[in-house]
């Protein structure tokens, strides 16, 4: 096969043509008492294989295979995803069911009880109104009722049994028709529907509202999250025009260790064991990668290798992050009220820790000119910081935060900007999440220092692709530099310079 796709042979797809260049010819031609034939591709030293003409059917090779799929693509025919029939009857039971429920039921008697005690009390009331309906359940259903309306009263709604379900990572709702989620990476259709705009726009503010935010007409964007950690944007309409949108990322009850991200395929074991030292170290170290592709998880895995006894203090917009440590504190920002007064940003944060007596300072995420201020932390005593910003690769990383000063009223050149970066960061995480849907740890990379005005890095560990299966599942490798690393000094100074050489070599 031809880098254009043709078959090497006796005039590729044509047989009357001229050999190619470098094909074997016949060693003997047809019996002078037998009628012409055809000639055979390659020669009668080399029959066909059996099993059918091979230039009728040439095999499929990747270029076929990739045009093949775009045409699938192309001419693909995508359906709303539709509730079952028992669910779709429960929902519309629920419509009926629901404004009787609440005439019999005071409301903020009803917000003090759990969820058990409330199926308690509803369970008699729903069997009169049931009644009353002149509707006959039985007792399966009955419960899936009750579920329905406790959800509906007490929690969000349609999103709990997504909330409820462990392998689902995202729930994307784009307005009260189409919910999407992520299932192993991968993206589907969810069979909830909510009942209208109004319903979905109710609990939306219930969301926003339990940790003191607000959504409406004047503040269409919302930050916020759920009580276990979940983080949670909302935009309303006008800013939407499909109805008020929800994203919610999951994150897992279990805490991830890097042990488990290894068992997961997302780095090597030499990987592995570098990230641990790097934790256990006092390395300031920036986690960058595109969004969902697992920086939060990783900040998290790190933290188990905090030494028990050091103050952590944590900084995000929405308090995303569950550290594994005893001694933590979580700080969060506070948007701008209603007259656009009172607005606590990260840098204020940022500022203000420097106060607290910290070890370590981690921000969840930086965006801005905060950046200067980590930098400046990392510089005065607090090592052993962490970071996450969107990029691409490490050096689109150190390009981003340069930048980010740069956004700032900060007064100075920038080749002291790429001073103060090259003389705080010790190493550089990069995380991307793959097409598969599987989530890999492609660059460890070390920032030495400076040469003129550029920022020299030296990578450690890179990941190689390779191939992929028939099912789509990329295979690669993950290649240490076998270069002496720049931060062995670190290591020396907790006992770990002989693992760490080991592991990067």
């Amino acid at each position: 096969m031809t880098a254009f796709g043709r078959r090497n042979g006796i005039g590729g797809m044509n047989p009357g043509a001229r050999p190619a260049f470098g094909v074997a010819k016949p060693l003997k031609g047809p019996a002078p008492d037998r009628a012409p034939q055809a000639p055979l591709p390659g020669g009668e030293q080399f029959p066909p294989v059996p099993g059918g003409d091979l230039l009728a059917t040439p095999p499929l090779n990747r270029a076929d295979d990739a045009m093949s799929r775009l045409a699938d693509r192309a001419n693909a025919v995508h359906e709303q995803a539709e509730q079952d029939g028992f669910e779709a009857s429960i929902h519309k039971i629920k419509e009926q069911v629901l404004p009787r429920l609440l005439e019999r039921v005071d409301p903020e008697a009803a917000a003090t009880l759990t969820k058990d005690e409330l199926s308690e009390e509803f369970r008699p009331i729903i069997i009169e109104v049931l009644a009353e309906l002149k509707i006959t359940f039985n007792r399966r259903e009955q419960f899936a009722l009750e579920k329905v309306l406790i959800d509906e009263l007490l929690g969000f709604g349609p999103l709990e049994e997504l909330l409820n379900d462990p392998d689902i990572s995202d729930i994307m709702v784009n307005g009260p028709n189409q919910t999407y989620i992520e299932k192993n990476g991968r993206l589907q259709l969810a069979g909830i529907r909510f009942r209208d705009e109004q319903h979905l726009f109710q609990i939306a503010q219930r969301i926003v509202n339990q940790v003191g935010r607000r959504v409406d007409q004047t503040t269409p964007l919302a930050d916020a999250r759920l009580k276990d950690g979940s983080r949670v944007n909302v935009i309303v309409p006008p800013l939407s025009l499909r109805g008020t949108a929800i994203s919610i990322r999951k994150f897992s009850e279990k805490p991830i260790t890097i042990d488990m991200l290894q068992g997961f395929g997302s780095m090597s074991e030499k990987m592995a064991t570098v990230l641990k030292i790097a934790g256990a170290c006092r390395m300031n170290v920036v986690i960058s990668g595109g969004t969902g592709s697992g920086k939060t998880t990783m900040l998290n895995a790190l933290s188990k290798m905090i030494d028990p006894g050091e103050r952590v203090l944590t900084i995000e917009d929405a308090a995303e992050l569950r550290l594994q440590q005893p001694h933590w504190l979580p700080l969060e920002t506070r948007p701008p009220n209603l007259e656009g007064q009172g607005a606590i940003s990260i840098g204020d944060l940022v500022k203000n820790a420097l106060r607290m007596r910290p070890d370590r300072i981690i921000l969840g995420e930086i965006r801005g000119a905060e950046c200067f201020d980590l930098l400046a932390a990392m510089n005065t005593g607090h090592d052993g910081s962490m970071c996450t910003l969107h990029a691409n690769s490490p050096r689109e990383c150190l390009g981003r935060m340069e930048n980010m000063i740069l956004m700032g009223d900060i007064k100075i050149p920038k080749e002291a900007i790429s001073r103060q970066i090259a003389e705080s960061v010790d190493l550089i995480v990069q995380v991307k999440r793959l097409r598969d849907g599987s989530r890999r740890t492609t660059n460890i990379t070390e920032v030495i220092g400076m040469e003129g005005d550029v920022i020299i890095t030296q990578e450690l560990f890179k990941f190689e692709y390779l191939d992929e299966t028939d099912e789509g599942k990329i295979i690669g490798e993950f290649r240490p530099s076998g270069l002496r690393p720049y931060t062995l000094e670190k290591a020396r100074q907790f006992g770990f310079d002989q693992a760490y050489l080991e592991a990067c070599l």
